[in-house]
């Protein structure tokens, strides 16, 4: 995955693109606020999509089509008790406004059966916001063939998802915030009987070129991967985890890194939080939303700060806080998700040079994807999980072989700390490519990670 920057033009002022549901939700919510009570208060939000969807097999499209859908979510109160509710949207402003009343009715009877929250997060005035970015995607008719031409001799299986994705979020606060933008990914593997190499490809600006130089890498690795495996024993290796892999193996940091979650005993990096460790010098964690790949308000309307430095050299410099959690501690939120979770996280680069990666690794693994990852020891940052696809055994800066699949269990104090090597100065874009309920947005931004003696047990 070659894109590291965001390169869309993002126009707030814009008119509503054709097929934006941003001007039908703007019309129910104004419509449901004005009919509060006095005691009631009401947060809106909105996932839509307008997107192609193509699925790839041998070369071949085996399933193609269109998806225009969207979905309202009712959080619904009457003092310190809540309801929720939610429903399909149409695009259809009064079907839409006679559901989204209809749900409140029901809602307000509900209510009075739900139990009272003492932690309860009311809806409160602050600035509005309003982004879109147009990018610059594959004509729709025009996509399958763009996507297959570079591959048309190869096994080549794969799903592409393209199009505008939009949120919105209002309260009765008087809050309005919406966010809509294109993107697209090509996520795929070439195969060669049994064995495969996936890559990637994605952004907000389609590059004939720059998917055909990733295509070209992948062959490369194919060709590579055709040789006799070589079985590894088990032991500790010097590794390096391509971007892909580093995604997987970082993404467990970033659903940990939660106030609650610290005070509460459940985060891996509780000792960070507490003090009584440190990471490596080289480690950095950012949520940054300067990126633009999702918006910078959460479900409640709250608008995060732009750049909010997590981990910084090594040393955690602060935590996620939702507005519940300040509630309950005494605290003062920083605009985080109800669920704590980084929604744009940002590994800083480093300093080894693409280029110079193999000779930097010199002898030992090189990991292009993992899976089945899982936290095997909480309290002491111990992370398992398994080697996938193009992996291989590097002597003296070159790919010898492909590896046998192997099993890792290692701390995360260990490999990034004083066991980490380096990052690369490349960093890539690695998309969240979910496609349960709705196209996910967002992703993690990170280079690659070399490590001394990363312990691998099967």
């Amino acid at each position: 995955m070659s894109l590291i920057s965001r390169s869309a033009t993002k126009v707030s002022d814009l008119a509503p693109p054709q097929g934006s549901l941003e001007p039908v939700f703007l019309a129910v919510c104004e419509a449901l606020m004005s009919q509060l009570g006095a005691e009631e208060h009401l947060t809106v939000n909105l996932v839509g999509e307008r997107s192609q969807f193509s699925r790839f097999n041998r070369g071949r499209v085996r399933q193609s089509g269109l998806v225009m859908d969207g979905s309202l979510s009712l959080r619904y109160g009457r003092g310190d008790r809540e309801v929720e509710a939610s429903f399909p949207l149409t695009g259809d402003h009064p079907m839409d406004l006679a559901a989204a009343r209809s749900h409140i009715a029901i809602l307000r009877q509900e209510v009075e059966q739900a139990l009272v929250n003492p932690f309860v997060v009311l809806p409160t005035a602050g600035p509005s916001s309003r982004a879109i970015f147009v990018g610059e995607l594959l004509p729709t008719d025009g996509a399958i063939a763009q996507i297959l031409d570079p591959v048309d001799d190869l096994d080549f299986v794969g799903f592409y998802a393209a199009g505008r994705v939009m949120r919105g979020s209002a309260n009765s606060a008087g809050q309005r915030h919406w966010f809509e933008t294109d993107s697209f990914y090509i996520d795929y593997s070439l195969y060669s009987g049994e064995r495969a190499v996936k890559g990637s490809y994605g952004g907000d600006r389609w590059v004939q070129a720059d998917y055909g130089q990733e295509i070209g890498r992948s062959r490369a690795q194919l060709e590579t991967l055709m040789r006799p495996v070589r079985a590894v024993p088990r032991g500790q290796y010097r590794t390096y985890f391509a971007p892909a892999a580093a995604a997987e193996l970082l993404g467990m940091l970033t659903g940990s890194v939660g106030e609650g979650r610290m005070r509460q005993g459940g985060s891996p990096l509780r000792s960070l939080w507490q003090k009584e460790r440190s990471l490596s010098p080289l480690f950095s964690l950012t949520e940054n939303f300067q990126l633009g790949y999702v918006p910078q308000f959460n479900g409640l309307g709250e608008i995060s700060p732009e750049v909010l430095p997590i981990i910084k050299e090594g040393h955690l410099v602060q935590t996620l806080v939702s507005s519940r959690t300040a509630r309950e501690y005494g605290l003062v939120s920083n605009g985080a998700s109800g669920g704590e979770s980084m929604r744009s996280p940002e590994i800083s680069a480093g300093a080894i040079p693409e280029s110079e990666l193999l000779q930097a690794l010199d002898t030992g693994l090189y990991l292009s994807n993992l899976h089945y990852l899982n936290w095997s020891d909480l309290p002491a940052g111990r992370i398992t999980g398994m080697t996938r696809y193009a992996c291989f055994w590097v002597e003296q800066g070159n790919l010898i072989a492909p590896i046998e699949n192997l099993r890792f269990d290692h701390s995360l104090y260990q490999f990034l700390g004083d066991q980490l090597l380096g990052l690369t100065s490349h960093r890539a874009f690695i998309p969240d490519t979910n496609t349960y309920g709705n196209r996910a947005i967002g992703g993690i931004l990170t280079p690659g990670i070399l490590v001394q003696d990363f312990v691998f047990t099967l």
